[in-house]
């Protein structure tokens, strides 16, 4: 008789139900394992055998298959360990057929019997709920992560023959975690970088602001020494903390990755990814024979820092211009195609020139023109067009270097403002779909950023001037959105298309 045991797999973020199936017969001792295996899974055989007779139980010396349903579907990990082992318990009548019907089995096995954690288990948990699955068990390293999701009972194993005794005469207690206990973690932590250590600068951090209360893009331009770096890594300071949804999409990706801590089940911070210039157009996307997220979907829900953007490739920077757009990434393969979310902040700095002092006060500029175009021209306009604000950052006078007594704005002060503008936004758009304005689509554009015939005459004055774009148009609106929403204003008004309007993007003639 065959026997049917349930677990699922996961391609990209999402998870797909697999059948374990057993059949044991009277033939050589040995096990198959078909249905689109990898190496991984393949390699069970032995790891089930060696767990199965270490934790004491009995072993058939006769002829496995197992069958892993659908079978053209490609399997990967080794999550199949439990399920196989489990199975083949319940065909050798250790375990009733019945007892495990309402049950999933995720894990891979040690050769003593213990069971190790794996990766995905949050996104399998969420896929087996959806399927209808009332039970879960899942390696103790893994439990945490698991019980996030309402709805389904976890178990936690510490060895395979905790697994076994659950259906005999042991049964392991259900887990119920503290979820408000992991998300207090993100305001206990201490901040490394503090706005209140950065001298001057005041339209930087104003920008800075901005962005982070509204999910904009920005990029700021100076010399060497002015600070870019230095505010760049205060930035994380001043993010509202994560909603309930965001954390637990962006632990879904980092549960993939295997970035996740057993004391740390959730995602209680927003991402800062701070990508060095020799790093691949995959790593940046992801990629992979298997896909993989790469630092864009990493990056989820926060920050993608590029540091001296101009060194990065030019074909690099290109492929940002998509998930830019449209908030996601799709991977395609010759078999299937994976897509990622990346609704993220692009945060970049750069110098003016190579020399980095083309347009200082101070020091004089050594480049040709030529040198400066080239090095200019490896950001295109389609992608400075994605860039919501665009800043120069000067020297710091000796004044301002020396003004130890100047009282500059914390960073707790200032994410007050951020949290109140997104508080805002969440109430606005809560039927929507989104959170952020930069989320703003075409439509609710025309819903939620109208402006009057004031502004409508001034912002027709400037895209005249600027030859602004119909994309520059839109993000303008969502800036000037997000400046109204940071004073508390209803509509928008005249003083904040203007201010919006002083970020717009630099054209590379207008730079050099």
């Amino acid at each position: 008789m065959v026997n049917k045991v349930t677990t699922a797999t996961v391609i990209g973020l999402n998870a797909y139900k697999v059948d374990v199936e057993v059949d044991v017969a009277n033939s050589l001792p040995g096990i198959s394992i078909v249905g689109l295996p990898d190496t991984a899974v393949n390699e069970a055989r032995d790891r089930v055998r060696s767990a199965t007779r270490n934790s004491n139980l009995t072993f058939p010396s006769r002829r496995i298959i197992v069958n892993l349903a659908p079978a053209d579907l490609k399997k990967e990990g080794t999550n199949f360990d439990l399920p196989i082992a489990v199975g083949i318990q319940v065909e050798e009548g250790v375990i009733d057929s019945e007892a495990v019907k309402d049950y999933a089995f995720i894990g891979e096995l040690s050769l003593d019997g213990s069971l190790r954690a794996v990766n995905g288990v949050l996104p399998l948990v969420i896929g087996l709920k959806e399927f209808g699955i009332k039970n879960v068990i899942v390696p103790d390293e893994n439990a945490k992560e698991a019980a996030l999701v309402d709805g389904i009972n976890v178990f936690g194993a510490k060895f395979l023959s905790e697994v076994i005794a659950h259906f005999t005469d042991n049964p392991m207690p259900k887990l119920s975690p503290d979820v408000k206990q992991y998300l207090a973690l993100n305001e206990t932590e201490d901040i490394l970088y503090d706005f209140k250590d950065v001298k001057g600068q005041q339209k930087a951090k104003r920008a800075l602001e901005i962005a982070a209360a509204g999910g904009h893009n920005i990029l700021m331009v100076g010399a060497p020494g002015s600070g870019k770096s230095l505010m760049a890594k205060c930035f994380p300071s001043i993010l509202p903390p994560l909603e309930f949804s965001e954390a637990l999409e962006l632990t879904k990706i980092y549960s993939v990755c295997g970035l996740l801590t057993p004391d740390k089940p959730l995602m209680t911070k927003r991402p800062f990814r701070m990508v060095h210039h020799t790093a691949s157009a995959n790593g940046i996307t992801g990629g992979g024979v298997t896909p993989r997220p790469g630092e864009i979907t990493l990056a989820h829900r926060g920050v993608l820092f590029l540091d001296e953007m101009t060194e990065f490739p030019r074909n690099v920077l290109e492929v940002l211009r998509q998930p830019l757009e449209d908030g996601e990434i799709v991977i395609s393969r010759t078999k299937h195609s994976v897509k990622y979310p990346a609704k993220f902040i692009l945060l970049a700095a750069m110098n003016p020139c190579p020399c980095g002092y083309l347009g200082d006060k101070e020091k004089q500029c050594t480049c040709s023109e030529f040198q400066i175009q080239r090095y200019l021209a490896r950001l295109s306009g389609p992608l400075l067009d994605r860039i919501d604000l665009q800043i120069d950052v000067p020297r710091l006078s000796a004044e301002e270097l020396l003004n130890y007594n100047a009282k500059e704005e914390t960073s707790a002060q200032i994410r007050q403002r951020v949290i109140r503008a997104r508080n805002i936004q969440l109430q606005r758009y809560k039927n929507d779909g989104i959170l952020t304005n930069a989320e703003l689509t075409p439509k609710l554009i025309k819903k939620y950023c109208q402006i009057d015939e004031k502004s409508t005459v001034l912002f027709r004055a400037a895209i005249v001037k600027y030859q602004l774009s119909g994309r520059r148009y839109d993000r303008i609106l969502k800036l000037a959105r997000t400046i109204a929403d940071l004073e508390g204003s209803e509509n928008i008004e005249q003083n904040h298309l203007m201010q919006a309007l002083q970020y717009r993007v630099f054209s590379r003639d207008e730079l050099a």
